[in-house]
This record gives structure tokens, C-alpha cells and sequence, in this order.
């Protein structure tokens, strides 16, 4: 594409600015992993991985951004379905950098999270009802959520005695519960709530994104930093 986006533009500068922050953090995820511990290496290329596909994804997102003026939100399923999943299961890692964790968790994790995803993609795509797609998708998400707060996963960071992780994981938790509130909000408003502005939802997003992601990958940076130095 040769349209060039306008630096006028609110939501083109959000764009940019995400591609180029998704590229940097990608690139210091991965550099960090030798200023760690090995039982941390792990969760930072995993962060690094994340970065790396949203990276790619918004890059082709300002694309789409300049030449037609408006990006639906399908696209972002593309992100999501992996990205989403891949961040579920970093609180099991976590956890596994300090403790014995069962793989049980990862799995559960994963599940819940691709399903979530993938309801909400199916019925954004009209492959499903939007309600039942957007009830399927809540129910996947307050699954991650009861694990990471009274589940299996909570009780072994109350166990564990790591001040460093214990941080990081209820930051994280933190993140889960009001940073990716933002995605079926947005769904719920554009789907079922009589619709939304697109402009200002990707605005929304792509600040969203910042921190649900890259954020939340410095959150693990930090304690793995901290713990390998102690």
C-alpha cells in the first residue's frame, strides 16, 4: 500500500505509535532474557512473542488504517486469539518460575482463553448469535479471572513467599481484571449496544493494548529482575 497516514490524524498517530512500541518492547523482551535468571527466560520470550505479533498485526492494521480510513474490529481477532491465550498462561509460568505448578493449570488457562477469544471472534463475524457469542466469551474470561483470584493459580502465589512474583502477579491480576475489561466492553457496545464510533473504539484500543501488553510484560520484566539479583 502507498497511502501514507495522516499525521493529523488521531487515531493514525495511535497506529504508529503501537507499531513502534510493539517493535521496541519486542526487541527488549527478548535482549532482557540474559539479564535474568533461567527460570525466567521462559515468561520474558513468551512476552517477547506476544510484542512480536501485535507488532506485526498493527503494522498491517495502519495499513489498512490509511488506505480505507476505518479498521473493523475482526481484524483484531487475528491478534487476539493468539496473544490473549499466550498471556493466560505467562500467570502459570510465573507461578512455575518459583513453584512446582500443575500442568492441569496451564491447560485449564489456555482453554479458557481461546475460548473466549474465539467466541467473541464468532459472533463479531456473524458466525453466531452476537449475544450468545458475547455470554460465551464473558463466561471463558470470569473462568481466567476465578482461577487467578480463588483458584488453584491464587493459592499457590499466597504460598510461594516471593515477594517479587507475588507483586508481579497481582499486578498482572490487576491488568486482567480492569485493563482487559476494555475488549467486551467494546464488544458489548458495538455489537449489542446500538453500536459505537469506530475512530474513537480504535483509539480505545490501541491505548488498551499498551498496556494490557506492554505493560504487562515490564510487570514481568521487573520481577524477574528483582528475584534473579536477590
Amino acid at each position: 500500500m502507498n497511502e501514507m497516514l495522516n499525521p493529523n490524524d488521531i487515531v493514525s498517530a495511535t497506529f504508529w505509535l503501537m507499531s513502534l512500541a510493539m517493535a521496541g518492547a519486542t526487541a527488549f523482551f527478548f535482549f532482557e532474557q540474559r539479564r535474568v535468571a533461567d527460570r525466567f527466560k521462559l515468561c520474558l520470550a513468551v512476552m517477547g512473542a506476544v510484542t512480536l505479533i501485535s507488532g506485526i498485526h498493527y503494522f498491517h492494521l495502519r495499513e489498512v488504517w490509511a488506505a480505507t480510513g476505518s479498521v473493523s474490529t475482526v481484524f483484531r481477532f487475528v491478534d487476539w486469539q493468539l496473544t490473549a491465550p499466550m498471556q493466560c498462561v505467562l500467570f502459570s509460568l510465573l507461578l512455575g518460575s518459583i513453584a512446582a505448578v500443575p500442568q492441569a493449570l496451564f491447560w485449564r488457562l489456555l482453554t479458557a482463553s481461546a475460548v473466549m477469544v474465539a467466541a467473541a471472534y464468532l459472533g463479531a463475524a456473524g458466525y453466531m448469535s452476537p449475544t450468545l457469542g458475547f455470554l460465551v466469551s464473558v463466561a471463558g474470561g470470569l473462568y481466567v479471572l476465578g482461577e487467578i483470584y480463588l483458584g488453584e493459580a491464587s493459592k499457590i502465589n499466597a504460598r510461594s513467599e516471593n515477594a517479587a512474583v507475588q507483586s508481579a502477579f497481582n499486578a498482572l491480576r490487576l491488568i486482567a481484571t480492569i485493563g482487559w475489561a476494555v475488549y467486551p466492553l467494546g464488544y458489548f457496545m458495538e455489537y449489542l449496544g446500538g453500536g459505537v464510533d469506530p475512530a474513537s473504539l480504535n483509539v480505545i484500543y490501541n491505548l488498551a493494548d499498551f498496556l494490557n501488553k506492554i505493560t504487562f510484560g515490564l510487570i514481568i520484566h521487573r520481577a524477574a529482575v528483582r528475584d534473579s539479583a536477590r
